[in-house]
């Protein structure tokens, strides 16, 4: 027995000391890839030597004799700690997922090769001025470097991600930049979304009905629409809920609907600052990632200092301050895509008809190579409106009838988008004037740049706004027959049209992606504004102050106040609080009573310690559920992931009668909306039981409402994810200035899910006063202790000093790494 312990014994012990081992050689292989801050690298391409000083947080500043230098340090700065996230981008936008990710990701890139995004921006390198082309070509140049260095010195494959996946990386090129630009416009729009969901609901209920649960934002209604049914011959009832919504995968650029872009900015003029300077405030929000999609940089320019954030693949700051100007962008929600409905040639399904007859459509073959399964060949078509793209695509079967196909129209669908130029000269600019002028150049996505320099505060729309007819059927909200003339484009308006705001008398101007004009038709920008609550609570705040402060900017972001819930509560509750007859403890009654007792004494803020917020979000989203469900039924009613104030507010007012909504349409009593808000507060109170215990008084927000940033790629491979994804307890919620959108779907619908990764206040008459943050860290590799290194802080609502002082810099530096150029005669 003695002895076969002892061979026990040693087995246990040799398989301990093996996977010890194995465990501390993966880490060696994957840590050989952590950037060695202090080195210095001799590399081909420079005009004179580079020095990049990063800060304690992580943030490089460039420094460099030639702005074609600065970019050249900006490429290489990126690529050391973004390698993998690149990469990936450039291969999303080139649809070559499936050549390392195999079948998981072949319907993206079916996507991208029908929309053709990366060819579009081959072609759109020439649509660029002299200065971005250079400057392109040098942050190539620079991301090429860094390749170089990683292959001639054993540096772990660049990134760790690249020990599971193929190493080969091909040279960054030109187009790669702008390609990563096609993809945000992708990432920030869901026009289409929009209009698939709106015909789909339009075949199931009338016009009122349809108002309700797609409910305008405030202001001017819009006339009655067309029913789709009659738009478009074929599409009938059946198509409405053909199928349920396709699960979201981390690596489609294509956003669920309601998760594209959103975001916060704000300005004051010298008069409402306590500074006696400009002041100004931008948070952009965009879904969650590890690593986000923000990088800090500062870049040493000609012209001067520029810092804020960048996007890995771009070489421009897109959003932060130089010496001069402060600028901000947020989502506009432009009705900047069409989906038009193609009638085929019963001849010959090549041809589709156009106004003048039958046209015949581009065609061309493309192979998408996929991992572990045979490759792919699919045929590629556009018609004159645009790519046509399969009924799998956008949920385009539910609404497209048999014999026709459905074509993408969009802005970005060009080989001339310069918006690359149009973030060159913003963040080179000097005074509202210029930064305004050089937003002529952006093409897509059109977003409110917010604006302003040391005296004078602004806010315009960038981007390219389609011009349709005035006859146009469905005013851009339907997809639309492609063979009438009044529903085909008319090319773009023009930019000195485009909403613009100036020195405002109040002093303050700022945008929550509310309604920012109510312009007729085809003048109007959109219908589908978004959100509606935000603004209110951040116009209170606003004018409860007669003067600004950094400080009162940085507490405006910070805000976790629900307009919403202030709104809602009363209003859904009124003849629930304070009311029925006494329960004994442990029974569903007395359940009741004490969650209405907690939200009847709560004021609204979401903050993560508190019980309320959960129990009113639960609340509302079962409240929701019940009143929808009945009438769209369960797979149309799934697509609604998330509470509509407006449609709740509708109900509960009976405005036009939308209080029908409360009645069961399959029960023989008539229900009242009383009766459906008891019922759905039961509901989510027995969900939270279920889920968090019984104890009402012990829940905290933050548990159900934690932020994930996931690894796009490992983030769900058991064991890794605990190592490359981000956890942190949040406040906030769907409808709050510090906004958390939950993901309204799966085993945990409450866990934020996008919200601001960036935030940045800066005030110009002090501008080394102003602060940044991002969400994660800068590296992009888990091991790194930079990996969320300010996550912490942003979670907590701290920032980090935005200083373009370079002694600052260089005194709390964790490395400077120096580029020099080859001492060899050419490059190999």
């Amino acid at each position: 027995m003695a002895r076969v312990f002892r061979w026990l014994l040693r087995f246990v012990t040799a398989v301990i000391v093996l996977a010890l081992s194995t465990v501390m050689l993966l880490y060696w292989f994957a840590s050989r890839s952590i950037p060695d801050y202090t080195a210095t690298h001799e590399v081909w391409g420079l005009g004179g030597p580079i020095e990049i000083v990063r800060d304690n947080a992580n943030v490089p500043h460039v420094f460099a004799e030639s702005d074609a230098d600065v970019y050249y340090g900006l490429g290489f700065a990126h690529a050391q700690d973004r390698l993998w996230q690149m990469m990936t981008l450039r291969r999303t936008a080139q649809g070559r997922l499936s050549e390392i990710f195999g079948a998981r990701t072949f319907r993206v890139d079916d996507l991208m090769r029908r929309l053709d995004l990366y060819t579009l921006a081959v072609q759109s390198v020439a649509a660029q001025d002299e200065y971005t082309r250079a400057a392109l070509e040098a942050y190539a140049a620079g991301v090429n470097a860094w390749l170089g260095a990683v292959n001639e010195g054993a540096r772990g494959r660049g990134a760790p991600e690249f020990w599971l996946f193929p190493p080969q990386i091909a040279p960054w090129q030109p187009a790669d930049s702008i390609a990563v630009t096609q993809l945000m416009a992708l990432r920030l729009t869901d026009s289409a979304q929009d209009e698939v969901l709106r015909a789909r609901v339009s075949l199931l209920l009338d016009e009122a009905r349809l108002s309700d649960i797609l409910p305008d934002a405030p202001g001017t209604g819009v006339a009655a629409l067309p029913d789709y049914a009659a738009l478009v011959p074929g599409a009938g009832t059946r198509f409405a809920a053909l199928a349920p919504p396709a699960a979201y995968d981390p690596l489609d650029p294509v956003s669920p609907r309601g998760m594209a872009g959103a975001s916060n900015a704000w300005a004051a003029s010298p008069a409402r600052s306590a500074s006696g300077g400009t002041l100004l405030a931008n948070d952009p929000h965009l879904g969650f990632d590890a690593p986000g999609i923000w990088y800090l940089a500062r870049l040493e320019l000609q012209s001067g200092g520029v810092i804020g954030g960048t996007i890995p693949g771009i070489p421009a700051v897109l959003v932060g301050r130089n010496d001069d100007i402060a600028w901000g962008l947020t989502t506009t929600n432009v009705d900047d895509q069409d989906i038009v409905i193609e009638r085929l040639n019963p001849e010959n399904p090549e041809e589709v008809m156009a106004p003048g007859g039958w046209e015949r459509m581009r065609t061309r073959s493309s192979i998408i190579q996929v991992k572990d399964g045979e490759p792919q060949t699919v045929t590629l078509r556009w018609s004159a409106n645009g790519p046509i793209l399969p009924g799998h695509h956008y949920d385009l079967a539910t609404i497209t009838p048999e014999g026709h196909v459905a074509a993408l129209a969009w802005t970005a669908l060009t080989g001339r988008n310069s918006s690359v130029t149009a973030a060159m000269g913003i963040m080179r600019a000097e005074t509202v004037e210029e930064a305004l002028a050089a937003g002529e150049a952006h093409v897509a996505p059109a977003q409110n740049l917010t604006v302003a320099d040391r005296s004078r505060i602004a806010m315009k729309v960038v981007g390219a706004l389609p011009r349709r007819s005035v006859r146009h059927q469905s005013r851009g909200r339907l997809p639309t027959p492609g063979w009438r003339e009044q529903n085909l484009w008319q090319g773009v308006m023009s930019y000195g049209g485009n909403p613009e705001f100036l020195d405002p008398d109040g002093g303050i101007l700022g945008n929550t992606n509310n309604k920012i004009i109510d312009r007729p038709f085809p003048f109007h920008v959109t219908y589908d504004w978004g959100d509606t609550q935000r603004v209110e609570r951040w116009r209170g705040l606003m004018q409860s102050r007669e003067v600004h402060t950094r400080d009162s900017f940085v507490e405006a972001q910070l805000d976790t106040v629900s307009f919403s819930a202030r709104a809602l509560l009363p209003l859904v509750g009124r003849d629930l609080f304070f009311t029925g007859d006494p329960a004994p403890e442990g029974t569903p009654e007395r359940r009741r009573q004490d969650a209405l007792t907690l939200l009847a004494n709560w004021n609204g803020e979401m903050n993560e310690h508190l019980p309320e917020p959960l129990i009113y979000a639960a609340w509302m989203r079962a409240l929701q559920d019940r009143l929808i469900r009945d009438e769209l039924g369960g797979t149309l009613a799934a697509e609604f992931t998330h509470v509509e104030p407006l449609f709740i507010e509708r109900v509960f007012r009976d405005v036009e009668g939308a209080s029908v909504w409360c009645d069961v349409l399959r029960s023989s009593e008539t229900e009242t909306c009383v009766e459906i808000a008891r019922q759905a507060l039961d509901d989510a109170l027995i969900w939270i039981a279920e889920q968090y215990g019984d104890d009402l008084a012990s829940l905290r927000w933050g548990d159900a409402h934690e932020a994930v940033h996931a690894h796009p790629v490992l983030g769900t491979t058991a064991g890794l994810d605990w190592v490359v994804n981000i956890r942190q307890s949040t406040s906030g919620g769907d409808n709050t200035l510090l906004r958390g959108l939950t993901a309204g779907t799966g085993d945990a619908p409450f866990r934020n899910v996008h919200g601001a990764g960036y935030r940045g206040v800066y005030d110009l008459a002090d501008p080394d006063s102003s602060v940044f943050i991002i969400a994660t860290g800068q590296s992009g590799h888990p091991l790194s202790r930079h990996y969320d290194d300010l996550g912490e802080l942003w979670r907590r609502g701290e920032y980090i000093p935005m200083s373009l002082e370079e002694t600052l810099a260089r005194a709390a530096a964790v490395g400077v790494t120096r580029l020099v150029p080859h001492r060899g005669n050419r490059q190999p």
